[in-house]
C-alpha cells in the first residue's frame, strides 16, 4: 500500500485501474468505512451512487463487498447527481454516503466523494483519520462472520425522491410554462433528473447529451464545454440555457441571446437576490482565490464583504459555516445555498434562476448583476510530474518578478490541481497584454521541469 494523501480537493480520484482507482482498493474503502464508522456494534448504514461512466459499475460492485463483508449495509441510489447522495444520506439516516464519479473528468477516470450523515463533505480531519486507516497495513477489523454479513438495499424512486426535494427550494406558485429551457446534462448523472424537474414545472425542455453510454460523459459537451449550450439556444430560440457536469454539482447559464454567463456575475445575481428578498446572512458570501476582483468591488459597493476560501466546495461550506453565511460558491458553477443543502447542487441553482424569471418577469440577460471584470488569463497544463513548485529552478524567481510588474491591484494563483494531474495558474491585474504574459512565462517555467 502506497503512504500518500490519497485525497485531493475533492475526495480521491485517478485513472480507471491504475492506483488508488482499483477495484482492490476500492474494496479496501468499503472495508475502511465500514470500520471506521460501526458504532457500539451497530450496523453501519452507507449510501452509495454514481455517475454514468463505463467503470461505475466495476467500483459500485467492489464498494458493495468491501461494505457487506464487514457487516455493513448499502442502500443504493444507482445513477444520480452528487447532491443527491448528500440528500439521501441524510434522509435516511445513514452513516455515511459515498458518490462514485470523477466529476467533470472523461471517463477514463473515476474518484469517490465522501458524506457525512449530514450530508457535508468530510473535514479535513476526518479524511486525515480515512486516509490513515486507507495507506496502513491493517487498517480494518476482521471480516465479518457469515451470520453478520451486511447487505444491499436498492432505494425505490431515488430519482423522483431527488427531484422533489430540489423542487422544495422553490415556492410551490412557480410555474414555467411558456419557457424554454435547454439542458445539456454532460451524458452524466443528471440525464434524468434535471429534464424531469423542469418539466414537472411546466417548462418546455430541450435536453441535449442525455443519452450517456458509458464513455461518452464530459466528451465536448456540459458544463466545461459550453460552446454546445449557446449554440443549442439559439437554435431552438429558448429562453435560457443549463449545462451541467458529470455529476451535476455545478452548472453553467447560458442566456436567452446564447451568451455565457460568467460565474461571477451568477455568484452577484444570486446575492443580491438573497440580500432583496431579505434572506442573506452575514452581509456578505464566501467564495474562492479564483473569483475576480471585480465581483468583490460590486459588493463592497453594496456594502457586502466577499470571504476568500481556499480552493474546493468543501473548503467554501467550511467559512461558510465558520462565518455565519448562508450563500457562497465558486466562479466555476459550484453554487452552494445552504438554507437548502450542505453541498453544491446544479439542479437546484438552475431553479433559483427560474424562480427569478417567473418573480419578476425578466428575462435572464436584465436579471444578471453586471460584473466589471478586471482582465485575467488562465493556463492549465497537462504534467507528468507534480515536483513542488518552490523546487522548480527559476520559478520563485519568476513570480517574484511577476508579482512585482503587476502591482497592488494583480494577483497569481499558481497550484496543481487536487483532482487532475494539471498544472493550472491565473494572472488577474489591470493590463490583459501584461497578463496573458506573465500566465506564458509561468507556464513555461513549470513546463520545464514538470512536463518534460
Amino acid at each position: 500500500m502506497e503512504s500518500c494523501d490519497i485525497f485531493g480537493t475533492d475526495g480521491m480520484r485517478g485513472r480507471v485501474n491504475q492506483w488508488p482507482m482499483t477495484v482492490d482498493f476500492t474494496m479496501h474503502v468499503g472495508r475502511v468505512l465500514a470500520t471506521l464508522f460501526r458504532k457500539n456494534g451497530r450496523r453501519v448504514r452507507i449510501v452509495v451512487g454514481k455517475d454514468t461512466r463505463l467503470s461505475g459499475h466495476i467500483f459500485e460492485s467492489a464498494l458493495v463487498s468491501g461494505i457487506c463483508s464487514m457487516g455493513g449495509d448499502v442502500l443504493s441510489v444507482g445513477v444520480l447527481p452528487t447532491p443527491a447522495i448528500a440528500f439521501f444520506t441524510r434522509r435516511l439516516s445513514a452513516d455515511v454516503g459515498v458518490a462514485i464519479s470523477a466529476s467533470h473528468n472523461t471517463y477514463e477516470d473515476n474518484g469517490i466523494k465522501l458524506f457525512s450523515q449530514e450530508g457535508t463533505k468530510f473535514s479535513k480531519d476526518i479524511e486525515a483519520n480515512i486516509n490513515a486507516l486507507l495507506t496502513k497495513k491493517d487498517g480494518t477489523r476482521p471480516y465479518s462472520p457469515v451470520d453478520d454479513i451486511g447487505q444491499c438495499f436498492h432505494v425505490d424512486n431515488a430519482t423522483r425522491r431527488y427531484v422533489a426535494r430540489v423542487k422544495r427550494s422553490i415556492p410551490k406558485t412557480v410555474a414555467l410554462q411558456g419557457i424554454k429551457v435547454v439542458v445539456d446534462c454532460a451524458n452524466g448523472a443528471a440525464y434524468k433528473a434535471a429534464p424531469m424537474i423542469l418539466r414537472d414545472l411546466g417548462a418546455t425542455v430541450f435536453p441535449i447529451n442525455d443519452m450517456p453510454d458509458g464513455i461518452n460523459i464530459n466528451r465536448d459537451c456540459g458544463a466545461v464545454y459550453p460552446a454546445q449550450l449557446a449554440s443549442a439556444v439559439l437554435a431552438h430560440r429558448a429562453d435560457m440555457g443549463v449545462a451541467y457536469d458529470g455529476d451535476a454539482d455545478r452548472m453553467v447559464l447560458a442566456d436567452e441571446n446564447g451568451c455565457v454567463v460568467h460565474g461571477d456575475a451568477l455568484l452577484a445575481t444570486f446575492t443580491f437576490a438573497l440580500l432583496e428578498s431579505g434572506q442573506l446572512r452575514g452581509r456578505g458570501i464566501v467564495t474562492t482565490q479564483m473569483s475576480n476582483t471585480g465581483l468583490e468591488k460590486v459588493l463592497q459597493s453594496h456594502g457586502l464583504h466577499l470571504v476568500r476560501a481556499p480552493i474546493g466546495d468543501q473548503q467554501v461550506f467550511s467559512e461558510m459555516v465558520a462565518g455565519g453565511y448562508n450563500f457562497g460558491g465558486e466562479t466555476s458553477g459550484h453554487f452552494i445555498f445552504l438554507d437548502h443543502s450542505p453541498t453544491g447542487d446544479g439542479l437546484l441553482a438552475s431553479l433559483q434562476i427560474l424562480s427569478l424569471m417567473w418573480k419578476t418577469g425578466k428575462r435572464v440577460s436584465d436579471l444578471i448583476v453586471p460584473v466589471a471584470l478586471l482582465p485575467q488569463k488562465s493556463i492549465n497544463l497537462r504534467v507528468k510530474a507534480k515536483p513542488p513548485l518552490d523546487q522548480i529552478p527559476g520559478f520563485h524567481a519568476v513570480m517574484a518578478d511577476s508579482e512585482k510588474q503587476l502591482g497592488k491591484n494583480g494577483r497569481i494563483i499558481a497550484r496543481y490541481s487536487g483532482t487532475e494531474p494539471i498544472f493550472r495558474v491565473m494572472v488577474e491585474g489591470e493590463n490583459p497584454e501584461l497578463v496573458s504574459h506573465i500566465a506564458e512565462t509561468i507556464a513555461g517555467v513549470v513546463k520545464r521541469e514538470a512536463v518534460a
